[in-house]
């Protein structure tokens, strides 16, 4: 092979690496901009906290998936509790015309929660990074 063919073929494989590993969007998911299904969404994927306190204060439904003792030792003002275990069965207390911040502990259940509305046919739907650790890290308002 001559170094015409090499090089692009591995200006392409780092590209290829750079989107998986989410080089190009820090702090995010590799898709955190693509919608699931191909639904119309003017939120990404994942927000960090500053994001969801910018969507929350602009009148987001925010979506607590925590249980119940995580939700009484803190939670944001003004959310929901809905815990994922229980969601599936609860869509019909999310709101379809409201953006939706999803957000649990650390992120990891708010991404379960997120994609149950986005199969749920819930369109304008985030979850939070770091979740209630980075937003009290970030010294966010929190009620008890």
């Amino acid at each position: 092979m001559t170094k015409r063919m090499i090089y692009p073929m591995l200006a392409g494989a780092a590209l290829v690496v750079m989107t998986a590993c989410g080089g190009a969007t820090p702090n995010a998911s590799p898709a955190a901009n693509v919608p699931v299904s191909g639904a119309a969404s003017t939120l990404p994927r994942d927000i960090n906290v500053t994001e969801a306190s910018k969507q929350r204060d602009a009148g987001a439904f925010v979506l607590d998936v925590r249980e119940t003792y995580e939700w009484n030792e803190g939670h944001i003002p003004n959310a929901t509790l809905i815990p994922l275990g229980t969601l599936p069965n609860q869509l019909a207390s999310v709101p379809k015309d409201k953006p939706i911040v999803v957000i649990c502990r650390s992120g990891n259940r708010s991404q379960t929660g997120r994609d149950i509305l986005l199969k749920a046919g819930f369109t304008n739907v985030t979850s939070v990074n770091g979740g209630m650790i980075a937003w009290e890290a970030a010294r966010l308002p929190v009620t008890k």
